[in-house]
């Protein structure tokens, strides 16, 4: 049976974080080693939150915040599946759990077109950033060709509730979205009834 204990205590310590009353940038910093430790081990995401989509990636929310001041988001990605060119519009964090996941980074031109960046790949463990004004605008694949990614993310607010913009690569032209999520239901982090009966 898996164990959503590594994911319950990264939330805690997410949450400690503005609990301290620490900047976006220091939580981003802090956070960015929290999400590298629970990256580390791929033992504890539910098997409900690790299934593809035939037709389009998937984002399941794992947790929002309270306050909404954070949520947790798997992305599961079917081979070859990846997102348009979009943006974000708050802060993220991203951590490669499972697979392999390359990201394309584009610069916004002053007539409102966008220029090509390079290409990364991130690998199971490790970790890169989002920040409006600095990286924001990308578009993110599944690497593998033959088998499932999963990456795990976090959002400086309820990403599925945000409003956004997915872009035209040549012609620039912005379309708004709210994504929403995959699923209707969360993981119940704070059960631990099955943990104390064994």
């Amino acid at each position: 049976m898996t164990s959503i204990e590594p994911l319950r205590e990264f939330v805690t310590l997410f949450t400690g974080l503005f609990d301290e009353r620490s900047t976006p940038v220091e939580i981003q910093k802090t956070g960015a080693k929290l999400l590298k430790t629970l990256v580390s081990r791929d033992d504890w995401l539910p098997e409900p939150y690790t299934r593809p989509h035939p037709e389009r990636y998937s984002q399941y929310l794992l947790h929002c915040d309270p306050l909404e001041r954070f949520s947790v988001v798997s992305f599961v990605w079917g081979p070859g599946q990846k997102t348009p060119l979009h943006d974000h519009r708050v802060w993220g964090l991203i951590g490669m759990l499972r697979g392999r996941e390359s990201e394309t980074q584009f610069t916004r031109r002053e007539d409102g077109t966008f220029a090509k960046g390079e290409t990364g790949y991130l690998e199971p463990g490790e970790v890169s950033f989002l920040l409006p004004g600095v990286n924001d605008y990308h578009l993110v694949a599944n690497a593998l060709a033959d088998r499932t990614s999963i990456s795990i993310h976090v959002y400086g607010a309820n990403i599925g509730g945000v409003s956004r913009a997915v872009y035209e690569e040549g012609s620039g032209v912005e379309k708004t979205f709210i994504s929403g999520y995959s699923s209707e239901d969360v993981p119940n982090l704070w059960d631990r009834s099955r943990s104390k009966a064994a």
